[in-house]
């Protein structure tokens, strides 16, 4: 499993999982919308939402829907209306998900300190 729990891992988002469903399956759709939100890009930055940080929490219900808190690097991004249905369809896309909501949220503001080691190196930003 995706170890979460790593302090150095600035970028990790709330995760509510539901009791009711196996460890196990928990554990592999954890990962696969992990893999899945990596595959969304910021149109202007060339790294993706999850290791930017812009995944705020992720909240797999007993039925297996996914509701997405996600914020935006600014919030006047030109692709607003745009990337929440980006981030939809791609974890809606992960076997086992049944669907997938995201909800643009603005508080608290996303600041640099929210990504990952692997976006810093990527944007040269240490």
């Amino acid at each position: 499993m995706t170890d979460l729990s790593n302090d150095t891992q600035r970028n990790k988002p709330d995760l509510e999982l539901n009791p009711s469903i196996p460890p196990e399956e928990l554990e592999r759709l954890t990962d696969d919308i992990i893999v899945a939100l990596k595959t969304v890009f910021d149109p202007e930055i060339p790294v993706d939402v999850y290791e930017l940080g812009l995944i705020y929490k992720i909240d797999v219900d007993e039925s297996r829907f996914v509701n997405i808190d996600m914020t935006l690097t600014a919030p006047a991004c030109p692709v607003a209306g745009e990337m929440p249905m980006w981030v939809e369809n791609a974890v809606s896309a992960v076997p086992g998900v049944a669907g997938a909501k995201a909800r643009m949220v603005f508080d608290p503001p996303w600041d640099q300190s929210r990504m990952s080691d692997e976006a810093r190196v990527a944007l040269d930003m240490w």
